[in-house]
């Protein structure tokens, strides 16, 4: 069933007032949240949030009433929830301590890390898949969900682009003997 004329054109000038009610005071109601919150990002984010909300109920939301109030109010528990689930993820936060320190990467981790990101994006999510997380080619083809043919294509480039780049530093295949991964 379609909406009458009548009703579409209804809708259409509820929107049109709700766009002049946004319009008229968006400004005002994020001054008035950044006053309250100290936090002029803050104010800006609960105040779309807390208009994101009133779209979504324009049909109840009374034009002619308050309907300022009703965003600021809204704005301001968003506001309010949000410090309260920082609180709550910092005092978890200082109840679990520092974090262990973790040693510095090996400089050959480095190396091997900076000369993956200069090679393709497919051919070195195979690369990674088949020799760091010691999956076949076909389990590598299923997850990229590409031919088996596609993977060993890009595991063939990728290997000798990773040579070209690795050459001369001390992870040279030719001068270093790493140990390899075999897949049966």
């Amino acid at each position: 069933m379609r909406p009458s004329d009548e009703s579409r054109r209804a809708q259409g000038a509820r929107e049109h007032e709700f766009d002049a009610f946004y319009a008229a005071s968006v400004g005002r109601l994020i001054g008035q949240l950044y006053a309250m919150t100290g936090d002029l990002a803050e104010a800006q984010d609960v105040v779309q949030e807390a208009f994101v909300r009133a779209w979504e109920r324009r049909a109840e939301l009374d034009l002619d009433g308050a309907p300022e109030a009703w965003v600021r109010t809204v704005a301001w528990r968003l506001a309010v929830s949000r410090w309260r689930r920082v609180r709550t993820a910092l005092a978890f936060d200082r109840r679990q301590g520092p974090p262990p320190s973790v040693p510095p990467p090996e400089p050959h981790h480095v190396l091997l890390v900076q000369a993956l990101r200069r090679i393709p994006e497919a051919q070195r999510r195979a690369v990674v898949l088949h020799h760091l997380c010691d999956l076949t080619v076909e389990q590598v083809a299923a997850e990229a969900d590409c031919p088996i043919g596609t993977v060993k294509a890009h595991l063939s480039r990728g290997r000798a682009a990773l040579a070209r780049l690795l050459a001369d530093t001390e992870l040279d295949p030719r001068t270093t003997r790493l140990p390899e991964v075999r897949h049966g």
